[in-house]
């Protein structure tokens, strides 16, 4: 195995782009290594992006916030702004692993390491955050929600590199939050999960929301029904049923030891309605 750590983005581009054999990236590594660990993988080349100028800032701007893929999640917790503006992302990425683990892990690893259980995505996704793509075609932004692809699987190319995850000012009187069911009381595999962000209008009426469901389905699941289901409302009791009804019928689970397909799409609806209900009481404390 060769090892590589190149300092800047163009000449890692190069060494993933050209490498004929199985070619992987090393940010946090807490995906990676266990997985070489447990021979599950045979790299020929490791690309360790560490030491890229930035790859590990997490800056505001005028636009929003950078979270560079370097950025551990233990980092985003710390972040004062960030956590005001986006509390569910920072919620959804500081439940991926242990306190220890929370030190090197990243939610750009955790996106592309694209699992339908990914802790990060429902709640990216329901922030409209969007991957900053480096590769041999230059520089491109997507939305987060087109790069999962299925179980393992990206829609990234040769040669890509994830080098930031950017996510929108919210606008006035929005927030979002996100939860998940385990069957631990924590370091364990989400059965079911759930982002909601959501923007109020005159009267706490809500405005805008997205929801969307993890680990229910091959991909993270945005369920635009379920936003209709409360918008033009103020989470009376009628619009949460609505809502859980929506959600379970976007489900397409599977069963396996960890649940049943009817606990999952139950648990589904369970859980968007008491997100929902975090989100819409964060927004309404706002100014």
């Amino acid at each position: 195995m060769r090892y590589e750590s190149p300092r800047n983005s163009r000449d890692a581009v190069a060494l993933m782009a050209s490498e004929r054999g199985d070619a992987y990236l090393l940010a946090g590594g807490t995906d990676l290594l266990v997985r070489m660990r447990g021979e599950f993988i045979d790299p020929d080349l490791v690309v360790d992006i560490k030491r890229i100028p930035g790859i590990q800032d997490i800056r505001r701007m005028t636009s929003g916030f950078s979270i560079g893929a370097g950025a551990s999640c233990a980092a985003l917790g710390r972040n004062k702004a960030l956590v005001r503006a986006w509390p569910g992302v920072v919620e959804a990425a500081q439940l991926i692993g242990s306190d220890q683990i929370q030190g090197r892990c990243t939610i750009a690893g955790n996106m592309c390491n694209a699992s339908p259980a990914a802790d990060s995505m429902p709640a990216l996704i329901a922030a409209r955050a969007k991957a900053v793509i480096v590769g041999s075609g230059g520089r491109r932004r997507i939305a987060v929600d087109k790069i999962v692809t299925g179980p393992g699987k990206t829609s990234l190319e040769k040669g890509d590199i994830v080098v930031e995850i950017v996510l929108p000012i919210p606008p006035p009187k929005s927030a979002d939050a996100y939860q998940r069911f385990i069957p631990r009381s924590e370091m364990d595999i989400a059965v079911c999960s759930a982002g909601v962000s959501l923007t109020l209008g005159p009267r706490n009426v809500v405005k805008q929301a997205r929801v969307v469901l993890g680990a229910v389905a091959p991909t993270a699941v945005l369920v635009p029904n379920a936003a209709r289901a409360i918008v033009g409302t103020r989470l009376d009791e009628d619009a949460m049923m609505k809502l859980a009804a929506a959600c379970e019928k976007a489900c397409a689970p599977i069963d396996d030891k960890r649940g049943t397909v009817e606990f999952r799409t139950e648990v589904a609806g369970v859980l968007a309605r008491r997100v929902a209900a975090i989100a819409y009481d964060r927004a309404r404390r706002k100014r």
